[in-house]
């Protein structure tokens, strides 16, 4: 399996972590918005400085990386039920 593809699955399960222990949707989508903010820009680090991809690929990858949870996240905010 890829990289990229176990970083998009733990996007999702650390979102799911989150709605299920914070009953406050915004909040919840918040903290998981600035958590996936920190961990996928560590990931894009790790990738040019250790893996030795330059940064035009890494910032390709990035944007799949943060940006796919990000909007089942953001999406997840929007259609839920407000409390």
């Amino acid at each position: 399996m890829s990289h990229t593809a176990i970083m998009l699955m733990a996007g999702i399960a650390l979102l799911i972590a989150i709605r299920l222990t914070i009953s406050d949707g915004a909040r919840a989508t918040r903290l998981f918005l600035l958590l996936w903010l920190v961990v996928s820009i560590g990931n894009l680090l790790v990738g040019i400085f250790y893996a030795g991809y330059g940064w035009a690929e890494e910032a390709v990858v990035w944007l799949l990386v943060f940006g796919a949870p990000a909007g089942i996240a953001l999406a997840t905010a929007r259609i839920s039920p407000r409390a």
